[in-house]
C-alpha cells in the first residue's frame, strides 16, 4: 500500500521542470497553437494542467481570468504568466516569445503571397471560401467560451446586455468591460449567492494541484511577491522599450506618416482592446478600413482567415493590417520591404505591452488570488466578452454574406443592417455548410478551412 501511494503521488506531483524542459514545451505550444484563443487555452490546459501538472486547475483559471481582463491576446499573456511563475522574468519572456514567433513568421510569408498573387482567380476563390469558414470559426469559439463563462442566468443577461450595448448603442468596448467588472464586484457584495461562484472560469476537469502550487506551499515563490520598487523597475524598463520606437518614428517621419500612424494606432489598441482578438476585431477593422484606408472590409476577412490558419495568437491578423498599410504607402522604400517593416512595427507595439501587463500586474493578482470580489468581477467580464464576440460574429456575417451593409437610424439606435438584395448565395451556402460541419459534426478548424477553400474555388466559377 505504501509503495502504491508513493508511486501515485509521484505521478500526480512531478518535479519542477528545468528552463530547458519548459522551453521545449513552450516551443511545442507555439507551433501547435492553432484554433484561436479557445484552442490555444485548451492546448495549454492539456499540456500544463492535465498531462504535466505544472500548475493546478484553480490557479490556471485564476490566471486566465486576469488575462481576460487585460487588453491584448489573453492566450499569449497566459503563457507569459505561467512561464513567469515557473522561471521568473526569463521564463515569461521565453514563453511569450515562443508563443508568437512561429505564427508571426508564417503570417509574414502569407501576407507577402497575398499581395503578390491575390488577384489570381485560383487564389481569389480560395479566399472566398476562407471568408465563409471564418464566420463558423468565430461562432464556435464564442460557444466554447460561453460554456465556461455563462454559469447562471445573471451571466447570460450580462452577455446579452454587452451585445446590445456594442451593436445597438455603439458603446466603447472598454466601457463595457468596466461596467461588467463593476456589476460583478457589486454583485459579489449584495448577491453573493449569484456571483460568488462565477469567477472560477469554468473548470474543465477535477480540481487538481500542480508543482507550482506545491512550490508556493514550500515558500519557493518569493519572486511573485509584489513590491513598489519592483513595479517601478518594471515600468522604467518596459515603457521605453514599448513606446520608444514609436516616439522615434514620430520625430523622424512626422505625425502624418504611415509609420507614425501604425505605431500610435496599434499602441492605443494595446491599451484599450480588452477581451482578446475576437472581442476587438470589429473595432480595429472599422478604423483600419474607414479611418485610415489601409485595406478594404473584405481584405480584413481575408486577413482573419490567414490568421486562423497559422499557429499563435489570432491577434496576428493585426500584423497583416500593418503589412498592407506599409506595402501601400512605401514612400521611398520597396513595397515589400515597407510592408515587412509595417508588420514588424505592428508586432512590436502589439506584444511588447503584453509583457508589461504581466510582469507589472501578476504579483498583485497572485496576492489577491483568494479575493472573492475580484474573482466575481473577472467572471462577469468574461461573461460580457461572450456578448462582444457574438457582435464580431454578426459583423463578419453581414460583411461576408452580403455585398452591401448600411447603418440605419432606428428609434434612436444605429444598427448595421444588410441590404437584402445584395445577398451572395454562394457565401451564404458556404457559411451554413461550415457551421454545420463544425457545430454538428465537430469537424476541426483546419479541415473546415481546407474544405471551404476548395469549395470556394469551385463556386467562384459559377455566376453570382
Amino acid at each position: 500500500m505504501t509503495i502504491a501511494t508513493t508511486e501515485t503521488s509521484a505521478a500526480i506531483a512531478p518535479r519542477a521542470p528545468t528552463l530547458a524542459e519548459a522551453t521545449r514545451v513552450w516551443a511545442k505550444i507555439g507551433i501547435l497553437g492553432f484554433g484561436g484563443p479557445a484552442g490555444q487555452i485548451a492546448l495549454m490546459h492539456k499540456e500544463l494542467v492535465e498531462e504535466r501538472r505544472w500548475i493546478g486547475e484553480q490557479r490556471f483559471l485564476h490566471a486566465l481570468n486576469y488575462c481576460m481582463l487585460l487588453p491584448g491576446p489573453e492566450a499569449q499573456q497566459l503563457a507569459v504568466y505561467i512561464g513567469w511563475l515557473l522561471h521568473r522574468t526569463l521564463g515569461g519572456l521565453i514563453a511569450g516569445l515562443l508563443f508568437v514567433l512561429p505564427g508571426a513568421l508564417v503570417m509574414l510569408g502569407l501576407s507577402t503571397l497575398y499581395v503578390l498573387y491575390r488577384h489570381v482567380p485560383l487564389i481569389d476563390g480560395i479566399f472566398f471560401g476562407i471568408k465563409a469558414a471564418v464566420l463558423a470559426i468565430v461562432i464556435e469559439a464564442g460557444l466554447r467560451i460561453s460554456r465556461r463563462a455563462l454559469k447562471n442566468e445573471a451571466m447570460v443577461a450580462l452577455a446579452i446586455a454587452a451585445f446590445v450595448a456594442i451593436y445597438f448603442f455603439k458603446l466603447p468596448f472598454p466601457l463595457i468591460v468596466l461596467g461588467a467588472g463593476l456589476i460583478g464586484w457589486l454583485g459579489n457584495r449584495y448577491r453573493p449567492e449569484v456571483f460568488a461562484k462565477v469567477g472560477g472560469g469554468g473548470a474543465v476537469g477535477p480540481d487538481v494541484t500542480g508543482i507550482i502550487d506545491r512550490m508556493f506551499e514550500r515558500g519557493e515563490m518569493g519572486h511573485v511577491q509584489p513590491s513598489r520598487a519592483k513595479a517601478l523597475r518594471t515600468l522604467a524598463l518596459w515603457l521605453p522599450l514599448w513606446l520608444g520606437p514609436v516616439a522615434l518614428l514620430w520625430l523622424l517621419t512626422g505625425a502624418g506618416s504611415v509609420w507614425t500612424q501604425i505605431g500610435t494606432f496599434f499602441s492605443t489598441m494595446a491599451v484599450v482592446t480588452f477581451g482578446g482578438a475576437y472581442a476587438v476585431l470589429a473595432y480595429v477593422a472599422q478604423a483600419a478600413v474607414e479611418t485610415y484606408g489601409w485595406l478594404a472590409a473584405g481584405e480584413m476577412l481575408d486577413g482573419l482567415g490567414l490568421a486562423e490558419t497559422t499557429p499563435g495568437p489570432l491577434i496576428l491578423v493585426l500584423q497583416f493590417v500593418g503589412f498592407l498599410a506599409g506595402f501601400r504607402a512605401p514612400g521611398s522604400l520597396p513595397p515589400l520591404l515597407a510592408g515587412s517593416l509595417g508588420a514588424l512595427l505592428t508586432l512590436w507595439v502589439t506584444f511588447a505591452p503584453c509583457f508589461l501587463w504581466i510582469f507589472l500586474g501578476a504579483p498583485y493578482v497572485e496576492a489577491l488570488r483568494g479575493n472573492k470580489a475580484l474573482s466575481a468581477a473577472l467572471g462577469a467580464i468574461t461573461a460580457a466578452v461572450v456578448g462582444v464576440i457574438m457582435n464580431l460574429a454578426l459583423w463578419f456575417g453581414l460583411h461576408g454574406v452580403f455585398r452591401q451593409v448600411q447603418r440605419v437610424e432606428l428609434l434612436g439606435l444605429s444598427p448595421d443592417l444588410p441590404v437584402l438584395a445584395s445577398l451572395d448565395w454562394r457565401a451564404a451556402v458556404l457559411a451554413a455548410a461550415a457551421m454545420v460541419a463544425m457545430l454538428r459534426f465537430k469537424l476541426g478548424m483546419i479541415p473546415t478551412l481546407v474544405a471551404c477553400a476548395v469549395a470556394g474555388v469551385l463556386l467562384t466559377q459559377i455566376a453570382a
